[in-house]
């Protein structure tokens, strides 16, 4: 390929051709260049004054950097796109060297995607040349020790599993065994087993007042509170109901399709229009998040009710609630299929209402129902109900 010619020498050829002075053929050979070479220099020299439709050479190189530019955008693109997807996987490296890897593969640069992805090019290159280091395979020869020790004694803890990988000459740190057994749940059978969801009960906000001592000596001195649901073709109905522990009367509900602190909130506000004076009554229920919120515990502070809670899983702390929800559930809730919430709400409502608290007797009562134990009892409520 011959070596090109200065642009000062093209110019002043240009220059004496345009001159017209002598033809471009004779002008060429006293230059000692080709004819199609001087006429390849008239021609850009038009373009370049505007003389001649044509890209210039300043446009050329501009469109050379466009398109360089557009390159490189294309593959930033690429690079954090690749990447959003790499990092959404479960199961991934601890780098993003493999990804590196995976798009030097495709043709983009590894200084484009260690620049995207900030990452030092120096400890790409040296794990490129090792991918598995010394400290993984370390790591790796630990696990197997572990493993081996939790298939041959599954009681063994982490500790124990330390020392028997200790015998096998694998010596590591009481947390380092911990953390590995972690990640790959070899947990030992005797150990506790972990609640679902990894949730556990929030702390109480009341004391339990009540210690499964379920009587009162009069009306609106201890009531007992729940949720139940069961399920219909619309979807579940939640029922939160309060009881008068004196009389059993069922004194306050609310019925919703959603199980939130609003529906403790309603049925206690029912109870409160209902019953009038309940300034001291005891309000015992479970440790529900519904009955541990603080709309729930303004509502009775407003009320001056006094709060109580069980337990947590015992559901013997609120038993005589089990026991109206049973009634419930075999009498209401079990009979048939409830294909629509409104439907099941008003044979719930009418159940409470005309069957429990006007027609079945109960043995704790003397043979009388809630309505009619309160009447002979206290007057003054019944009147007020």
């Amino acid at each position: 390929m011959p070596r090109p010619y200065p642009m000062e020498f093209r110019r002043d050829v240009v220059a004496v051709a345009r001159r017209g002075e002598a033809p471009i053929k004779q002008i060429a050979h006293d230059f000692g260049i080709a004819e199609s070479c001087l006429r390849n220099w008239l021609r850009d020299a038009d373009v370049e004054d505007g003389n001649r439709p044509g890209v210039t050479a300043s446009e050329s190189v501009e469109l050379r950097e466009a398109r360089r530019r557009i390159r490189l955008l294309e593959q930033e693109n690429e690079v954090l796109r690749r990447a959003a997807a790499y990092l959404s996987q479960a199961q991934l490296p601890k780098g993003l060297y493999p990804l590196v890897s995976e798009l030097a593969a495709d043709g983009v640069p590894v200084a484009v995607t260690c620049r995207v992805l900030k990452l030092a090019r120096q400890p790409y290159y040296r794990w490129l040349a090792a991918p598995v280091g010394a400290r993984e395979l370390k790591q790796a020869h630990l696990a197997n020790a572990l493993f081996d020790a939790h298939c041959d004694d599954p009681e063994f803890g982490h500790r124990l599993l330390a020392d028997e990988a200790a015998r096998a000459g694998l010596v590591a740190c009481d947390r380092t065994v911990w953390r590995i057994c972690s990640s790959n749940g070899w947990w030992s059978v005797f150990g506790k087993k972990r609640p679902r969801g990894g949730k556990k009960a929030g702390p109480p906000a009341h004391d339990d007042l009540v210690l499964r001592v379920f009587t009162a000596d009069g009306p609106n001195r201890l009531w007992l509170w729940d949720i139940t649901e069961h399920p219909t073709s619309e979807g579940k109905v939640y029922l939160c109901a309060i009881k008068d522990v004196f009389s059993n009367r069922i004194v306050g509900y609310s019925i919703s399709d959603r199980m939130t602190s609003h529906i403790a909130v309603n049925a206690l506000a029912s109870a409160v229009q209902r019953r009038g004076d309940v300034a001291g009554c005891i309000v015992h229920g479970d440790r529900g998040s519904q009955f541990r919120s603080r709309k729930v515990l303004r509502e009775l502070a407003r009320h001056d009710l006094v709060g109580s809670m069980g337990q947590v899983a015992s559901a013997g702390d609120n038993a005589a609630m089990e026991s109206f929800f049973s009634l419930l559930q075999n009498n209401v809730l079990n009979r048939r299929r409830w294909t629509t919430r409104d439907e099941l709400r008003l044979a719930i409502i009418v159940w409470i209402e005309r069957t429990y608290h006007r027609r079945r007797r109960q043995a704790r009562l003397g043979r009388l129902t809630p309505i009619e134990y309160e009447t002979i009892n206290t007057p003054q409520v019944a009147l007020a109900a």
